[in-house]
This record gives structure tokens, C-alpha cells and sequence, in this order.
């Protein structure tokens, strides 16, 4: 294994051990110096028809837990599952008739069945969010609706809530409604961010140039690939080698302090979790 004398998390990627490279990807990610990971659920439809009920989540959120308990025997740290529901379903069920109002009920009834799991202890964190793409302003102001319940929920279960949004630098509005609901804004996670986030807590692509604006601006950040598993999609986003790669470049640039920024601070601010320390006790 490729030793970097810190801990590595990816905090967003997807296993799919029936369909991807599953825990080939996991090894691949320790060979390179990586440590920890927090593995969110694939959106439900890639694992089964759209759903038409709240049961019809648990497939994607089982399946993510399994993933996690078996990258927990490679991993030199430890896994997490982040479950929640894609915010992109909601124009699946449009499409497929749902009234926007429905759809909102649908998604909002598998958010809380994703609490379910954080109340039981086998999951870390939440995912909600809302499209990155337009569409309706029923659409829209449907999904805005299921975010803040996402938030209400962490609140509930004082838990980090990851959020898919559209393409932005400022989320102000989001982390003042999170805090409207008891949810400090820091435990407000946007997945796939750039390197500098107003409101939220950005969880950065790991690309160089997101990078080093995240490193030089030295406020909280995560990394993260965003890797799909997905065999017909093997170029979409970053691979699970991408962010070890990424930490051994920001530490020969000398940039010692955004790692653990990144890597031990941000992680422990956020989910209340000890990179560190699960990484000495090999839990």
C-alpha cells in the first residue's frame, strides 16, 4: 500500500458490487493510500424500477450498507453509508405521471425511511437535495420541499445532510433555511462543489484546479470523486484512485494543512467522526 501518513477519505463515491467494480474499486482506492470512505446509495432506479412507494428505497439503501460492511474489511480506517433520495427522481415520476405534489410525498416518505437507518446506527449521514438542471416551477418548489424535510431530519438526528444541487458558489439560502430548522449550517454538505462554497460546507471535486482554490482559501472543505460504478458510464466522473492521488499532490506543494483541513478537521466538524483514531484502531 501506498503510505501518505494521513488519513484519506473520499466523502462521496457509489459501490456497486453486483453491477460494478465494488470492492475491486475499494482496493484500488487503499493501494493508492487511501483510508476511509462515505458510500452513498445509488439512485433507486439504477437498482430497480422507479419507485412507486416508500418500500421500494430500501433495496438501494440495503445494498449500500452491505457495500459499506465489506469495504470495512479491506479498508485500513473505516466506511460509512450516507442514504437518502436522489433529487433527480422526481422527474422519473413526473414523467412517469406523478403530480408534482405526489412525487414531493414519494421522495419525502424515502428520506424518512433513511432516518430509520441513522436511528438504528447503520447510517452516517443524509442525502436530499434538489435538480441541477431545470425544470418546472412546480418541479422546483416540490423539490425545495423535500430538501428542507432532508434538513428537518438532520436536525432530528443531529446528522451532516449531503446535498446534490445545481452548479453554484453560494448556498446561503439553503444553509439558513438548515438553520431554521436546528441544522448548523457547517453540517450542510454540497456534493460536487467547487473549491470555495458560501453557506454550506463544499465537498470539492477532486480536480487540481478546484483544489488549490479550496486549499488556498483555508476555510472547511472535503474531497470527494463522485465515482458511479458503473460500467457503462466508465469515464463519467473521477476514479477511486483520484483522491490519494490528490492528497500526495497537495502534500509535495506543501500544502500540509489543507490536507488535514480536509481529511481529519472537516470530517470531524461535520460527522463527528475521528479519522484519526479509526485509522490507529483499525475499527
Amino acid at each position: 500500500m501506498d503510505e501518505l501518513d494521513t488519513p484519506v477519505l473520499d466523502n462521496h463515491l457509489h459501490l456497486d458490487p453486483e453491477h460494478g467494480r465494488g470492492m475491486d474499486a475499494v482496493r484500488d482506492f487503499v493501494r493508492l493510500g487511501g483510508t476511509h470512505l462515505l458510500v452513498v446509495n445509488k439512485p433507486s432506479w439504477h437498482l430497480g424500477p422507479v419507485p412507486s412507494e416508500r418500500a421500494d428505497f430500501r433495496t438501494a439503501f440495503e445494498a449500500t450498507v452491505d457495500a459499506v460492511a465489506d469495504a470495512n474489511e479491506i479498508l485500513p480506517g473505516e466506511a460509512w453509508p450516507v442514504l437518502g433520495v436522489h433529487p433527480g427522481l422526481i422527474s422519473h415520476l413526473v414523467d412517469e405521471g406523478h403530480e408534482p405534489e405526489a412525487a414531493r410525498e414519494l421522495m419525502q416518505s424515502g428520506l424518512d425511511l433513511a432516518a430509520e437507518y441513522l436511528a438504528d446506527g447503520r447510517a452516517l449521514a443524509l442525502k436530499t437535495g434538489r435538480p441541477h438542471y431545470e425544470v418546472s416551477d412546480a418541479v422546483w418548489d416540490a423539490s425545495n420541499a423535500v430538501l428542507k424535510h432532508g434538513l428537518a431530519l438532520g436536525a432530528e438526528h443531529d446528522c451532516a445532510v449531503q446535498l446534490h444541487t445545481e452548479g453554484t458558489d453560494d448556498l446561503t439560502e439553503v444553509a439558513e433555511w438548515a438553520e431554521d430548522r436546528g441544522l448548523a449550517a457547517e453540517k450542510v454538505v454540497k456534493h460536487y462543489a467547487g473549491g470555495e462554497l458560501a453557506g454550506p460546507t463544499p465537498s470539492v471535486m477532486s480536480e487540481k484546479d478546484r483544489l488549490r482554490v479550496a486549499a488556498d482559501a483555508g476555510e472547511p472543505f472535503l474531497m470527494e470523486t463522485d465515482f458511479v460504478d458503473d460500467p457503462d458510464r466508465p469515464g463519467a466522473v473521477l476514479g477511486p484512485k483520484t483522491v490519494p492521488r490528490r492528497v500526495r499532490w497537495l502534500l509535495d506543494a506543501g500544502h500540509d494543512d489543507a490536507v488535514a483541513n480536509a481529511h481529519v478537521e472537516t470530517p470531524e466538524r461535520v460527522y463527528g467522526i475521528d479519522t484519526v483514531g479509526t485509522l490507529d484502531s483499525g475499527e
